[in-house]
């Protein structure tokens, strides 16, 4: 599967522009992690592209999230390492992998970066820095969905947070067009 299928596939399965553009924000950390850790770039942007797939059929099911996006894809032919990343970051398997740890991290923290820059004075994601979103991350009320134990398992692959927010931060920033902000 190419990105333009996966992108198809991603906009038929979800209608909610906003999970769209979470998407594309896993897809842009998960490309620059693979980056930083000289993995397949392409094959990282897909899995992270792809993890919500199911979210709006299996949203008043939470335990069901994942399992119709592994099954969607399975009969796509997308490779088992891709779906065991899928389920990683959902909880479904233990992670066990750099990228699956790296999923597991980027899921809540592209959330915590959207909050944070609709907090910022400019609402502008390239004004946005590391900074303004440590400060955000601090505040235990602040974004509660996006759960700090989680962002923090990113130290299972040998990263710090700093960085590991950096990397994010700045992925985003590549795309804030795409982002709408």
């Amino acid at each position: 599967m190419n990105r333009k299928e996966a992108l198809e596939l991603v906009k038929k399965h979800l209608k909610n522009k906003n999970l769209v553009k979470h998407s594309l924000s896993v897809e842009a950390c998960m490309k620059a992690m693979a980056a930083k850790l000289n993995k397949d770039v392409e094959k990282w942007g897909l899995t992270g592209l792809l993890h919500d797939l199911d979210y709006e059929i299996t949203e008043k099911d939470p335990d069901l999230h994942t399992v119709e996006t592994v099954k969607i894809l399975k009969e796509l032919g997308v490779e088992p390492e891709i779906l065991r990343t899928i389920q990683a970051h959902a909880g479904k398997v233990p992670c066990q992998s750099e990228m699956e740890w790296s999923i597991f991290s980027i899921d809540p923290l592209t959330g915590l970066i959207v909050a944070a820059t609709l907090m910022h004075p400019s609402k502008k994601l390239k004004e946005v820095d590391l900074g303004f979103v440590k400060r955000r991350y601090k505040e235990k009320s602040f974004a509660r969905g996006a759960k700090r134990e989680e962002i923090e398992q990113i130290k299972n692959i040998g990263l710090d947070l700093d960085e590991f927010i950096n990397i994010c931060l700045e992925a985003m920033q590549g795309i804030d067009k795409e982002l709408g902000f």
